[in-house]
């Protein structure tokens, strides 16, 4: 696996326009299996996800037209063709389930491989996504290999739900079943939706498809099924700005003592992302469409007025600060004076990396598989450090790279590309000293 050489030491300055939300270009692709019309994508990603979807259209006979040079997709499902004894999913890649929604509406059967997989934070169940299929009215056979999903006649059936939990995955699942579900009543409605900006970003898309959706930003949809989405002439969407990506920069310069300036389209959806970087005296500021994160002095943990208590940093389903940015901010827990504690609401197995922060000299403790605290302020050296298989612990063991003096080798940082094309060319544009490697 490729590894990152990271010199670090340098401030980091420049401005920076973030890549598209690979947790909205995912099921974004995916719905465009729900019609047979012509779709145009600016701003498509160069990603390994995005990849590998593609080929999985021109497997089953979709017309692809790609310049991930220029951003731009064109994609024409009016050939595709599905038959769940011939046609995979790959296993690896979680984000397929959501192709199944569009091949039972199309085809009335689709395929779930035993094995979907996705990273290393914890246990990603398909049964909440099952029982969505199921409840618009698909059967679900178990073989050893997979799972075989299959509507009867007349297609998919509204009905009302109410999640565990308000999951993003089958949130999107949902819509992209409840778009076409006609009959039944023809009217879907769902409880404890998930509402993140990337599902936000994917329900306008569908809205665009001509799907109509009601409650977009709230816990309740309202879906009206219709009976066909898309315009014979084609639709054209524009992806936003990755606000993970953004934060991201954002607390690269912050670390490194710069000031990263980063196009940022909803700034509206940042006042609690704001406040906590503020817990480590960074204020953030929003000015003409751009994004900029400022420390004065060193990094340092403000003190709560209620005595005797750490301060923490919680992540949950939003409109809670997101669990994928938690890891950015333990970064800056590390070199800011003064100590944090951070809890993830959602995974369990996203937090056993403290042994790696303790390679540079970092002080981390994990409490329990939820919880760790930062004890920052600690003098920190160069080191050769392991990544776990999830992007923004990656991306945060190199901004605490890129913090320190010497140099440092993130092992095994693969994960980078899964979600951020380009990335070390990016960050080099703004100074650092970085570069990929093939690993043994």
């Amino acid at each position: 696996m490729p590894h990152l050489i990271v010199h670090g030491g340098s401030p980091l300055s420049g401005r920076i326009v973030p890549s598209a939300n690979k947790n909205a270009v995912l099921p974004i692709l995916c719905a465009t299996l729900l019609t047979r019309h012509p779709v145009r994508l600016v701003g498509i990603p160069e990603i390994t996800d995005v990849r590998k979807i593609l080929e999985i259209f021109r497997q089953l006979g979709s017309r692809v037209q790609v310049d991930f040079s220029a951003g731009t997709l064109e994609l024409h499902h009016a050939d595709t063709r599905f038959d769940p004894d011939v046609h995979h999913l790959p296993e690896e890649m979680r984000s397929s389930i959501m192709l199944v929604p569009g091949l039972l509406a199309r085809f009335g059967a689709a395929r779930i491989e035993n094995d979907v997989q996705g990273c290393t934070l914890g246990v990603r169940e398909i049964d909440p996504h099952v029982e969505v299929m199921e409840r618009f009215g698909a059967t679900v056979e178990r073989r050893r290999e997979a799972l075989v999903m299959r509507t009867a006649d007349g297609g998919l059936k509204a009905n009302a739900h109410w999640l565990d939990y308000a999951s993003v995955t089958t949130t999107e699942n949902f819509v992209l079943c409840a778009a076409t579900a006609t009959a039944g009543g023809g009217t879907s409605t769902l409880m404890n939706a998930a509402s993140e900006p990337h599902v936000q970003e994917f329900c306008q898309f569908m809205a665009l498809l001509g799907a109509r959706i009601e409650g977009i930003g709230t816990s309740r949809l309202t879906v009206h099924g219709v009976a066909s989405l898309g315009r014979p002439e084609g639709v054209e969407f524009r992806f936003a700005e990755d606000f993970h990506e953004a934060v991201t920069f954002m607390a690269l310069g912050a670390i490194t003592g710069g000031e990263i300036v980063v196009k940022n389209s909803a700034p509206e959806q940042f006042p609690l992302i704001d406040r906590t970087f503020a817990k480590f005296g960074v204020q953030v500021h929003h000015e003409g469409g751009f994004s900029r994160a400022v420390a004065d002095g060193p990094l340092r943990v403000k003190q709560p007025f209620t005595q005797n208590i750490l301060p923490k940093v919680e992540a949950a389903p939003w409109p809670y600060l997101p669990v994928d940015l938690l890891p950015i901010f333990v970064a800056l827990g590390v070199r800011a004076e003064g100590s944090m504690m951070y809890w993830n609401k959602v995974y369990e197995g996203a937090m056993g990396w403290t042994s790696e922060l303790s390679k540079f000299g970092a002080h981390a403790f994990q409490s329990d598989p939820h919880r760790i605290i930062t004890f920052g302020g600690k003098p920190l050296a160069a080191a050769e450090v392991e990544s776990p298989y999830i992007i923004r612990v990656a991306i945060a063991l190199l901004m605490v790279a890129c913090s320190i003096p010497g140099r440092s080798v993130i092992r095994n940082a693969t994960p980078v590309r899964r979600a951020h094309p380009r990335f070390a060319e990016n960050i080099s544009a703004l100074g650092a000293h970085v570069e990929w490697v093939e690993g043994d």
